[in-house]
């Protein structure tokens, strides 16, 4: 039985909140198998790539929303086991390092040079007992010279060696042979591709897992037509599949039918096509 008002309900679908589905469960676990690693000198990592929209940004969040920051009253101390940070614009160690201490809530004022702010950042760090860094938007570093990518990829290389945690990088299929062009930093990255989803069986279960998040009050059972629809309508790509299937759940609550139906499927016109600026950029980015 459903107790929330159409409106409740709406407002949670537009909402930012997590819908688990096989292909982002894998990646999960292997990201808390990482977590679970004793501490060692040289700890093992992974690099999690695929086109922009295919949900990396938003595994990354998940995994870093199991492991809060916590604080320990009788120690007087905070530990953070996962830090999630994004990579800059550029592949500029100064503004990497400032983003660490800005995300952490230790910013440094005024001007310091990169190795007063590396001893800081690391300081804090350590106290905090991490065990993972997350990188987002790692492709980022193309945005400079390949000596900048190199400079920057030894940068990460070497926080992951001096804290003894995992490193986990996320970026698009362009970022993948940069990071290849760190021998060391590769030998570390195990790698995960996310591809375009496809017309196969684990498309229709991501469908079929969306439709019952929704929580619609009546069956929607789609046609295999009407999943080919979806798939061509959104280009297999993940963050589009969240969009329509959330906006033909708030039609179909909003016009009573409760369902969605393979005729609201075929009716249904891209936002991101003709509205795009209409949409939340939340909602858009969540997926990344």
């Amino acid at each position: 039985m459903i107790l929330m008002t159409p409106e409740e309900r709406i407002d949670r679908i537009r909402g930012d909140h997590w819908i688990a589905f096989d292909r982002a469960t894998i990646v999960l676990n292997r990201l808390t198998s990482l977590m679970e690693m004793p501490q060692q000198s040289r700890m093992p990592g992974l690099m999690v790539y695929g086109s922009s929209g295919i949900g990396k940004t938003m595994i990354a969040k998940r995994m870093a929303s199991k492991y809060p920051t916590q604080y320990n009253a009788e120690l007087g101390a905070t530990k953070t086991p996962i830090l999630l940070v994004q990579a800059p614009p550029a592949p500029d160690e100064r503004r990497f390092y400032q983003h660490i201490l800005a995300t952490i809530g230790a910013p440094m004022w005024g001007r310091h040079t990169v190795s007063e702010l590396e001893v800081r950042a690391l300081s804090h760090l350590r106290d905090m007992d991490l065990r993972m860094l997350m990188i987002d938007e790692v492709h980022n570093l193309l945005a400079g010279s390949y000596r900048e990518q190199r400079r920057f990829l030894n940068m990460l290389r070497f926080l992951a060696n001096d804290l003894c945690a995992s490193l986990v990088v996320f970026g698009v299929n362009e970022a993948l042979e940069a990071v290849r062009g760190d021998d060391q930093l590769a030998r570390r990255l195990d790698e995960h591709y996310l591809p375009l989803w496809e017309d196969d069986v684990e498309f229709s279960r991501l469908i079929q897992t969306l439709i019952a998040a929704m929580a619609l009050e009546q069956r929607s059972g789609l046609t295999v037509g009407s999943l080919r629809a979806i798939l061509k309508v959104t280009g297999g790509i993940t963050s589009r599949v969240f969009i329509m299937i959330k906006s033909l759940a708030i039609d179909a609550i909003e016009t009573g039918e409760e369902r969605i139906t393979d005729e609201a499927v075929q009716a249904w016109q891209p936002v991101w096509t003709k509205h795009a600026w209409s949409i939340p950029r939340q909602s858009v980015t969540a997926f990344g």
